[in-house]
This record gives C-alpha cells, structure tokens and sequence, in this order.
C-alpha cells in the first residue's frame, strides 16, 4: 500500500512538473511572439528558474555580435561572470562541472551551451542545484527553455541589424543621388572654351562638388570644393551648399566677398563641426584674365602653351571653420591663350600602387605637359587610364573628381 501511495505520489509530481512546463514554455512563446522586449524575456528566465525551478545560483551570459555580456543572474555578480567566458567557450555540449576544471567555475554545476552552426550564442550557468532525484528533467528543460529564449534574442539581434541594414542602403542610395546633383552629368562647351571633368566615386559617399556657372559670352566661373567627412550629412550639406553658391555668386563683383559670404552661410549651418576645401576662379575671355581665391584646396594647376606650369594658391583657410575668415586674398593671372586649367581633390593625390607608392604631384605635372596640347576631354580619358593604370587592382582611397578647362 505503501509502494502504491509513494507511486502515485511520484506520477502526481512528475504530472504537476510536465504542467508547469508547458505552462512555462506557453507563457514564454506567447511573449515572444508577442514581441516583449529583450530585457522582459531575460526577466522571464530569471524568475522562471529562480522561483520555478528552484535554481539558487545562475548566469546567463549572451554574445552580442562578438561581445559578450551578462544579460541576467541569480546571486552571482554580473561584472565577474563575464570573466568566466574564456573557461567555457570550450564546451559545445552540456557539461557537468567537475574538480579537475578551471577553479574560477567551482561555485557552478552546469555549463549549458547554445550554438547557431558552430557559433556560440549563449551560456547558461547554474549553480546550487536542489532536489537531485528530479536533476535530469529540470535540467532538460532549462537547456530547453535557455535555447528557446536565447535564439529568440539572436532572432531579435540579426533583424535589429537587417533593419539598420536596409536603412543604411536607403541612406546610402539617397546620398548616391545626392552626390549626383553634385557633379554635372556633361558640360557644354562655349566659344574659346572646352571644359571636360571626371568623377570616380569610392565605395563611401562623400561631399565632391564641382560646377560651371556662365555669366555670358565672355565671362564665367568655375569652383571645385570637398567637404570633410562622408555620408548622408556631408553630400547633403554639399549640395546645400552648391545651392548658397548658385544663390551668391551673382550678388558680387569681386570674388573676395563672394568667398566672405560664403563662409558666414556656411558656419551658420555647421557651426563650425565641419568645414569646406573650396576653389572658384572667373575667367573673363575678353580681357584675357583669371581671378581666383584659393580656400584651403589643393592648388589647381594651370598650364601655358609654352608648358610653363603655376600653382594657383592664393586666397584663404577653409570654409566653414571660424566665423569670420581672417584674410582673403585674391590674385589675377593675365592669359597668354591656350591654357589648361586642371582642379582636383585630394582623392587624386592618395591613389596608391601596389608597391605603397602614392601618386606624386611630379608625377602629375609631367602628365599635364605631356598632354596640355590635346583637348580637354581626351586629356580627361588619357588621366582616367592613367589613374587606373597607376592604382590597378589597389582601388580608390577616396572619390576623385577633377574639372579641366581648356582655352582655344
């Protein structure tokens, strides 16, 4: 009779226990597809070890894209647990702690390990276990419950980074048609003038710029700038910024002011976070001349007929850096005819070989007296080989964008 209660007694308890599991097992499913926050399922687990499972000590240690951290514990501290990591990752099975392990996981009696592939993704720790008759089923479904909860947290982790994903490719593509803006798509040629460019975009979007602006038969300007920093924020500040040039270049005679108000409008915007290498030159047909203001950007090159090469330098700092540009100097360079203005930005000056050698401004100049005598555009093909020639299979540093005017 006795034999018979201790039976029943024993079938009750198993009864009760497969209850609470597939209540506990519900519970947790219907918050997960329920969506409940990352936080509220390590919360779940917890309390269903501590109060349902009786578990007095545990930690809960979860890999976050190659960090790892504890997400929940019971009486343990979670600083410390971390440490344990490099005394585990070892395990890909469940394993029952023994004396000849590391004495930093003593306090423990199970490593519960959860793999995606070969990956680990998770590690449960328990430790003062109860009840030793019901050891193997509670610990079946902890390893059951810890592999439910931690692959709902990967699951979480990989669509959080799939949607930052596709919001990175929408920005992305946006700034692409931003930066389109940004560079002509061709140029028309006037009388005594070819005007040719070439834009080689790197896998980063940045903030290139350059433009034409015709004022008539024998007056127009030219401008080239980069702005620092990449992304959505600099292609869009660009192209503001290509909107407050358009807007205040035919406001004022002198380049000097136009470049002064220029960089109030823009420090107003960046406050000073970001600032603008720019160049602009004016030429005028008639009187044989060219003004320019050299802001902070890698000196424009202009050629003669007799090869005689110039830097065009003059001018002022960045734009966009202080509020007020300390000194501005513009210089007037008298035309002989037939010249070649060729402006850049830096992504010229850092292609690199496969030997590490970068492509020197000697280089450059013997280039444009090999090739002041063609027109603009072929010049334009001949420097495209040359580039990719030059940087073969080592790709761009940065986005390249040169402007070439040629006076006939």
């Amino acid at each position: 009779m006795t034999r018979e209660i201790s039976i029943i007694e024993k079938l009750e308890k198993d009864l009760s226990l497969k209850q609470l599991q597939i209540r506990s097992l519900l519970t947790i499913t219907q918050a997960i597809n329920d969506n409940v926050s990352q936080d509220g399922l390590f919360d779940m687990y917890r309390s269903f070890l501590s109060w349902e499972m009786g578990i007095e000590k545990m930690a809960l240690l979860v890999n976050d894209a190659g960090n790892w951290y504890c997400a929940c514990h019971i009486n343990c501290d979670d600083t410390n647990t971390v440490g344990l990591i490099p005394h585990i990752l070892q395990h890909k099975r469940l394993h029952t702690i023994k004396a000849e392990d590391s004495k930093e996981i003593q306090d423990f009696n199970i490593i519960i390990p959860v793999l995606h592939k070969d990956y680990s993704i998770a590690y449960s720790i328990i430790g003062g276990l109860k009840e030793k008759e019901d050891l193997y089923n509670k610990i079946q479904f902890i390893t059951t419950i810890t592999n439910i909860i931690s692959v709902a947290i990967e699951n979480k982790r990989l669509f959080k980074r799939q949607l930052e994903q596709q919001k990175l490719e929408k920005e992305l593509e946006l700034a692409k048609e931003v930066q389109g803006l940004l560079i002509p798509e061709n140029f028309a040629n006037y009388k005594g003038m070819e005007l040719a460019k070439i834009y080689r975009p790197h896998l980063n979007i940045g903030g290139d710029y350059i433009d034409f602006i015709h004022y008539d038969e024998n007056r127009f300007a030219l401008c080239i700038a980069d702005i620092s920093g990449k992304g959505v924020a600099a292609a869009l500040l660009m192209a503001n910024f290509q909107a407050v040039i358009q807007s205040l270049i035919f406001q004022y005679r002198d380049l000097e002011t136009f470049v002064y108000a220029l960089n109030q409008v823009v420090f107003r915007i960046t406050k000073g976070d970001r600032f603008i290498t720019f160049f602009v030159c004016e030429f005028d047909l008639k009187k044989k001349t060219l003004r320019y203001v050299n802001a902070g950007h890698f000196p424009p090159i202009i050629i003669n007929k007799q090869k005689e090469i110039r830097r065009l330098k003059a001018g002022c700092t960045v734009i966009g850096a202080f509020e007020k540009l300390p000194e501005i100097k513009e210089e007037q360079i008298n035309l002989i005819g037939d010249e070649l203005l060729m402006c850049y930005t830096d992504g010229l000056g850092e292609l690199v070989n496969e030997y590490g050698e970068y492509f020197e401004e000697s280089s450059l100049e013997q280039f444009i007296k090999d090739n002041n005598e063609v027109s603009a555009k072929d010049f334009a093909q001949n420097l495209e080989d040359k580039i990719d020639d030059f940087a073969k299979n080592e790709g761009l540093k940065d986005d390249i964008a040169v402007l070439l005017c040629k006076l006939v």
